[in-house]
């Protein structure tokens, strides 16, 4: 019935910044994420789909005129709140993955600096080169983190069918770890040289090992989406309960019942979009992470900690 743009088509967009308190921008202007863009082919068809249905009432059926028809009227009005409460949890629900992975890049941000800060005390003032290749691979985990996020075979790894358009799906080449295995491994060898002591070497690890979880819980985000039999249901439930909206409405609004069932239609399926967006903050849509933006701020701090000279 409606489904959210693919992602990954096209130009890569960003996150949508704006003043919450502007009303007038939030109402009258239509953004290319907003949602009536999408349905407005689908509104089209709804308002037809509405008009035709209460011509027929008006004009040969005239059900108003036996009482039975209002039992319609009720089965709406309970199905209306089961259906409110259903697309409640479903928006909530998939703005709580949103968050987690703001969260979570977040951390990624704050781990950086952390690492990068303890980096540059602890390390000799005569080793340049080991500074130089932190400073490059830190924001380097960054970018590969964010490139291995977008990727279709990362949100398909968990599928059980077989994608054979997809050929690096079972591949065993994960950029992000091979990027924390080198930093792991640059750490040790400095260690086993005299260059870090043992408890430095403990306290780096725990922060190096940070960058693996946040990975893992990304993963767990873009791989495991809203349970199919859940989405499916919903979108079932709008479907028919929009379409029956007409031959309620036509008893009793007669022709307003067009416009009534076009803004019904609207709001439910918007929700169900808005939540199809969101539940996997990890892509190119408008409400997605500005990971792109992160990545290089995470460069920025990290060139600037380590460039700055030894007191």
């Amino acid at each position: 019935m409606f489904a959210a743009p693919k992602r990954g088509q096209g130009i890569a967009c960003t996150m949508i910044f704006y003043n919450p308190k502007d009303w007038f921008v939030a109402i009258f202007r239509f953004h290319k994420a907003d949602t009536f863009r999408a349905l407005f082919p689908l509104l089209v068809f709804m308002g037809l789909y509405s008009w035709g249905i209460v011509y027929l009432e008006i004009q040969y059926l005239k059900l108003s005129e036996n009482n039975h028809a209002k039992n319609i009227t009720v089965m709406h009005t309970l199905l209306g709140f089961a259906i409110s409460m259903l697309l409640v949890f479903r928006t909530n629900t998939a703005y709580d993955r949103w968050w987690e992975g703001r969260k979570l890049w977040g951390s990624l941000v704050n781990n950086s600096r952390n690492l990068a800060i303890k980096l540059q005390v602890m390390l000799p003032e005569d080793d340049p080169a080991s500074r130089q290749f932190f400073k490059q691979l830190i924001p380097l985990y960054a970018l590969a983190l964010k490139r291995h996020l977008l990727k279709e075979s990362t949100r398909l790894q968990l599928d059980e069918l077989p994608h054979p358009e997809l050929p690096d799906i079972n591949s065993t080449t994960h950029l992000p770890n091979d990027i924390a295995l080198s930093m792991i491994s640059k750490v040790n060898r400095l260690y086993k040289e005299g260059k870090l002591t043992g408890d430095q070497l403990i306290v780096l690890n725990s922060e190096l090992q940070s960058f693996t979880d946040i990975c893992g819980a990304c993963e767990r985000i873009k791989n495991t989406p809203i349970p199919y039999s859940y989405s499916a249901f919903i979108k079932k439930f709008i479907f028919i309960y929009v379409l029956t909206l007409p031959f309620g409405f036509a008893f009793n609004l007669g022709y307003y019942s067009i416009p009534v069932t076009t803004f019904i239609f609207y709001v439910l399926a918007s929700l169900e979009l808005i939540a199809e967006e969101i539940e996997d903050p990890f892509g190119q849509d408008s409400n997605d992470l500005p990971m792109q933006r992160m990545a290089e701020a995470i460069g920025g701090n990290i060139r600037d900690i380590l460039g700055k000279p030894l007191r």
